[in-house]
């Protein structure tokens, strides 16, 4: 039983289907990882293993983090540089063998560092799903230079191709900073336009918009509800979102 917990708005258990919160594991250690679960695991839905992390970790400490965090009803996903890395060495199939083998349920598929034609893109998530994995794909591009040529009209059918092709969520790319690359601009503000518009032309519910920063999360829990699913949040921050989606601070109190 939590503290007080008559004061708190209330949220959906795991597995929730909503108010989904990604969190990002930039190297962890195990035993600091298992520590951070026994408190915060209750709040994280997905963990990401950042970018190509895993590559300069020992296997088996990659796989038993891999097993706490399953533990605690989260689901452990490679990073998309990595399967970026596998397409462009041309060892998909070693890539998927060696995620099975370290305990992977998911994995990323992006595009943000390499360039893969989206065609080649949509297939590869279908191969993922054949191979027995949920696939999480993410939109956008790494360079904020190349990621200004993707239209929002190129970015919301690519969405759509990538969903109806098996990803169970797509990610809007921003980054670990977010700033300065797609709905957000260089000081980290979101563009409610751009956000308004893809709202309007996608399900809502099967977006994962990346929001690392604390004034991000808060424009999208006052925009969209306890309920929106937010990612690439760091470690430090699961406890700190969680209570910005339950009214417990002072930029939600009362407003949700």
């Amino acid at each position: 039983m939590k503290s007080f917990e008559f004061l708190s708005i209330p949220r959906e258990e795991k597995p929730r289907k909503c108010g989904i919160t990604m969190v990002l594991d930039k190297g962890l250690g195990l035993e600091t990882a298992k520590s951070l679960m026994e408190i915060s695991g209750d709040y994280v839905d997905y963990l990401k293993f950042g970018w190509g992390t895993s590559i300069v970790h020992e296997q088996d400490i990659i796989k038993s983090k891999v097993e706490m965090y399953k533990s605690h009803q989260i689901t452990p996903y490679t990073g998309g540089t990595l399967f970026e890395l596998a397409y462009k060495s041309n060892k998909l199939e070693e890539f998927f063998s060696e995620a099975h083998d370290l305990g992977f349920p998911a994995i990323e598929i992006s595009d943000g560092s390499v360039n893969i034609p989206h065609d080649d893109k949509v297939e590869c998530i279908a191969l993922a799903k054949e191979n027995g994995f949920e696939v999480l794909s993410e939109v956008g591009k790494k360079d904020p230079n190349l990621d200004k040529e993707l239209s929002l009209d190129k970015r919301i059918e690519y969405m759509h191709e990538e969903l109806n092709a098996g990803s169970s969520l797509i990610i809007v790319e921003a980054r670990e900073g977010g700033k300065n690359i797609g709905i957000f601009d260089k000081s980290g503000n979101a563009k409610e336009d751009e956000i308004d518009y893809i709202l309007d032309n996608f399900d809502g519910d099967k977006i994962l918009w990346e929001a690392p920063n604390k004034d991000q999360q808060v424009f999208f829990i006052l925009k969209l509800g306890n309920s929106v699913n937010l990612g690439n949040i760091s470690s430090d921050d699961i406890t700190s979102l969680e209570t910005l989606r339950r009214g417990l601070r002072g930029d939600t109190v009362g407003k949700i």
